[in-house]
């Protein structure tokens, strides 16, 4: 009788500690402006080494048409967090500037809520970039002064950000290059941002207030080494555990550190880009010590193509400097709604689920995260959260299916430009799918790759059999021009492009205006 006690005990720790086992803890992994081309398990060409990459394709699934929702920032973490284009919400063109309000509704499912729902410790290490509540000390909207400080109270909580949509825990940047340059924990900043920024020449593009001794180059191998830190303390705690760890790298400002410099072909942003693997062998060494590799499923992807306006040298010039195509075989880059813009590395490893070494060149989006975290759950969602989000578990555990796992996928330019790709027809509902203007495509690419002029008023291109996006066939295919045109409307009308009951768009959504994004 005595004993009774202690066996119902050893039996609800084993059951508990089954139960943890069983909920695969999940890292997701976002570079920043990271092109397709850049890693060499995309690229055989690039200059760049990328060992731990190439280690994580070949130990996993390796998506070749992968695709961020919008060929900028803000609105991919949107859409990775909350199943939801981007272009639903009020932000339906650019990204959040600095101070900007939140744009997760506080109502709005979140990956990590839905995750906190199932007992799992949450986290967001990294770039933020979806607008915080600030407050300030004189009533008035946060502003920058004349002399680059604000009026924004820096001693009072944050009212709104990652911790009040389902993270337990937050570290990081709102974004590098924006100010408060300080580090942001959970809800206050660490320390007070009190005096002006070290001006362009220290690469501080945009002024405001700054922590005394700030340094760019120490935001990266803080969020590593803040990343390896949560990890190891959440594999002590039993629990199954989320991490969503956006990396400021290679974004603007390209900043490696001393001990990466030279380490690439492709000059300082190869070497930045080498730091960013680094990054992720340190997370995938911290996994292997914490004894968790082997139930969690790592997702390492970008948010969008190479950068050609911010950072000098960008994409282009980069060709003609070191022979190295960050956008690879794609045409565009980071803005465009043109592949490169937007079709991005994206890999997944899940041992003894995800077999190793697969290629899939089925097209999945980013979007998609929520809906396959619901699955692998096994959650039902609520009618309105993850209007456009499909589930890719059967993609991951290699399950076979006859037709795609998505219908169509909405592509979107920094602009607002749509795009839709259905099967191996994208049609870029506008006249051309460049978006960066001057700082564009360059001629002398455009010679080399055979790119002509033309007076169309949209591009209709098969991807499957022409990637760089050469030969418009708008004028020779207006059947297939009518059919995505048609679906894209659809999509646009019902609030979601799953099946399901029609929802509401934020704001209506309005005439597209070019307009500068960063």
């Amino acid at each position: 009788m005595n004993r009774d006690p202690l066996i119902f005990l050893f039996v609800f720790i084993s059951c508990v500690a089954h139960a943890a086992e069983s909920k695969p803890n999940i890292v997701f992994i976002l570079a920043d402006d990271l092109g397709y081309g850049d890693l060499g398990c995309f690229n055989k060409d690039s200059k760049i080494p990328t060992p731990n990459l190439d280690r994580l394709a070949a130990e996993g699934m390796r998506f070749t048409d992968a695709h961020a929702p919008t060929s900028v920032c803000t609105p991919t973490r949107y859409a990775i967090l909350t199943g939801r284009y981007s272009w639903r919400s009020r932000l339906q063109r650019g990204v959040l500037g600095p101070w900007s309000e939140p744009l997760i509704a506080p109502e709005r499912l979140t990956v990590a809520s839905l995750l906190k729902q199932h007992g799992y410790a949450t986290a967001a290490i990294g770039k933020w970039h979806l607008g915080m509540g600030w407050l300030t000390k004189d009533g008035q909207p946060p502003s920058i002064r004349r002399d680059r400080l604000s009026n924004v109270d820096f001693a009072k909580a944050i009212t709104d950000g990652p911790t009040t949509h389902g993270f337990d825990y937050y570290f990081g940047t709102n974004v590098p290059n924006y100010p408060p340059y300080c580090f942001i924990e959970n809800d206050h900043t660490v320390g007070i941002p009190s005096v002006p920024d070290a001006g362009p020449g220290e690469l501080f593009n945009i002024p405001g207030p700054m922590l005394p001794g700030w340094k760019l180059v120490n935001i990266l191998p803080e969020l590593t080494r803040r990343a390896v830190r949560w990890i190891e303390d959440s594999a002590k705690s039993g629990k199954p555990f989320f991490l969503y760890l956006p990396l400021t790298s290679p974004h603007y400002p390209v900043v490696p550190a001393p001990e990466f410099k030279g380490t690439s072909k492709a000059g300082e942003y190869g070497d930045f880009v080498f730091q960013t693997d680094w990054t992720l062998g340190q997370v995938l060494d911290a996994l292997k010590r914490a004894g968790v590799a082997e139930n969690t499923l790592v997702i390492f992807t970008s948010d969008n193509g190479p950068e050609v306006v911010e950072i000098k040298p960008g994409a282009y010039d980069r060709v003609l400097e070191y022979h190295h195509y960050s956008m690879g075989g794609l045409r565009g880059a980071k803005r465009d709604t043109w592949e490169g813009g937007h079709r991005v590395p994206f890999i997944v490893r899940w041992p003894g689920k995800v077999k190793a070494g697969i290629v899939s060149d089925e097209t999945i989006c980013h979007v998609d995260f929520m809906r396959t975290v619901a699955a692998l759950l096994g959650a039902d969602l609520p009618e309105a959260a993850a209007p456009d989000s499909y589930n890719l578990l059967p993609l991951f555990l290699g399950q076979k299916h006859n037709e795609p796992i998505r219908e169509a996928t909405v592509h979107h330019s920094g602009s607002g430009k749509f795009a839709i790709r259905k099967g191996a027809w994208v049609l870029i509902d506008a006249p051309s799918g460049d978006d960066n203007g001057t700082n564009g495509e360059p001629q002398w690419l455009k010679d080399e790759r055979g790119y002509t002029r033309h007076t169309l008023p949209g591009e209709l291109f098969n991807v499957r059999e022409d990637l760089i996006e050469r030969h418009n066939y708008f004028a020779e295919r207006p059947e297939i021009v009518r059919e995505l045109k048609a679906l894209l409307e659809k999509y646009k009308a019902d609030g979601r492009s799953t099946p399901g009951e029609p929802q509401k768009n934020d704001p209506p959504l309005a005439p597209r205006n070019v307009q500068k994004t960063e």
